[in-house]
């Protein structure tokens, strides 16, 4: 047995990781779930304490290790391959836990909250709950970079928290009938493929492209929409059960798809959930060989990282290479738009950006959902119990799938 191997098993005897994953239940949350959100909550609390740095430092090996222990233990989806997503969320929050309180270790001094709700006074507790639970970390001194789309719905509490609802309504509706209609065109089991795969070997090359880019779209959209939805509920729930300022749930996207270049895409339209985490793990440690460019290729490495572990979490197979390609790609168009704009002094924008932004996505898009794609997954949506609607959506895009193999 090779060293590395040894200090691999010793690692996992060590954890107390068991054989079999355990399905979760109360007496395992309590057990390998609950200690390391004990302990990531208690980092927040000495993240916003002064003079607490060692203290961070020394806790945060033992936040990644019971992380890393309840992610190899404890078996989200209890056996049901139906519910694996669950297995790989929770993965990916436990990953961005350590990542994160890693940052807050890193940070000398306490982090300071810039916005408050109304009438609120300053609480440690409270200010540590809302660190924890603020990704985007809009309210606090990490965020100086960070874009904040623009107000656009009531300033009401009721208002503002029934806009949310309704928004999370359309978008859930929006999402099913994409996501079924993507679903319809991609066929299961092809060859070798477990999974199944957004190229129809069937039709001519041209033709095979563009029905690819056609379910690519469709999947995007559908993307942005779940994600919307997932952002409204917790919008709702933050306003009306925790009493909760509109000020405190900016928008989580800014009409990503009238982005002129990938930089705006990327950087302003998109949501920024994860913008430090990936700065994190990729951005900030190639920026010291390579400056911005390291910023730019290692935030887009770190995306790689965590889209592939979350493939790898679904159903144990991963698509590392296409999720390399698809996303490492991006940090080349940003450097392309960058050096332009040092070149000539203009950026890219206009009708011709949008043109090379949407060209650009859709072409590595392509490759990161022919990644997904080929993973075998439940592939059920938020309408199929909506028996006339998903008839209605399956009928139409057979149709259309059936007129595309007849031109």
């Amino acid at each position: 047995m090779s060293s590395a191997s040894s200090t691999a098993l010793y690692l996992w005897n060590a954890l107390g990781v068991p054989s079999t994953r355990i399905p979760i239940d109360s007496t395992t949350f309590i057990s390998h779930v609950l200690p390391p959100v004990v302990f990531y909550f208690a980092s927040a609390v000495l993240a916003v304490t002064p003079q607490t740095h060692a203290v961070r430092v020394a806790l945060w090996p033992v936040i990644a290790l019971l992380a890393l222990r309840t992610v190899l233990s404890v078996d989200m989806s209890c056996g049901k391959p139906e519910y694996s997503v669950l297995d790989a969320l929770f993965t990916l929050h436990m990953l961005c836990a350590a990542t994160r309180s890693l940052g807050w270790t890193l940070a000398k001094g306490p982090f300071v909250r810039h916005l408050r709700p109304r009438n609120s006074s300053p609480s440690t507790i409270l200010d540590a709950l809302d660190l924890v639970s603020s990704y985007r970390g809009h309210e606090w001194e990490l965020s100086s970079r960070l874009y904040i789309p623009r107000e656009t719905r009531p300033a009401n509490r009721m208002a503002f928290a029934l806009y949310a609802f309704a928004s999370a309504v359309a978008h859930a509706f929006i999402h099913g009938v994409l996501d079924r209609a993507a679903m319809t065109m991609l066929r299961v089991g092809v060859g070798e493929i477990r999974g199944s795969t957004l190229f129809d070997e069937t039709l001519p090359l041209w033709l095979r492209y563009l029905r690819a880019c056609i379910i690519s779209i469709l999947t995007a959209i559908g993307t942005y929409s779940y994600v919307q939805v997932v952002y409204d509920l917790c919008t709702v729930l933050g306003i009306i059960f925790l009493d909760q300022d509109p000020a405190q749930w900016p928008p989580a996207f800014d009409s990503p798809w009238r982005a002129t270049s990938l930089s705006d895409f990327w950087g302003r339209r998109w949501h920024q959930f994860f913008r430090q985490v990936f700065l994190l793990l990729g951005g900030y440690p190639l920026s010291l060989v390579l400056g911005f460019s390291g910023i730019v290729i290692g935030a887009f490495l770190a995306s790689v990282l965590l889209h592939d572990i979350f493939l790898l979490t679904l159903n144990g197979h991963g698509e590392f290479w296409r999720m390399f390609v698809g996303f490492g790609m991006m940090a080349p168009g940003i450097l392309v738009e960058r050096a332009f704009h040092q070149l000539t002094g203009r950026r890219v924008g206009g009708v011709v950006g949008w043109v090379w932004t949407m060209a650009w996505l859709l072409v590595w898009g392509n490759v990161i959902f022919e990644g997904f794609a080929r993973v075998p997954i439940d592939r059920s949506t938020l309408i199929d119990d909506i028996t006339l609607v998903r008839t209605l959506v399956e009928r139409l895009v057979t149709s259309f799938d059936n007129w595309l193999h007849t031109i």
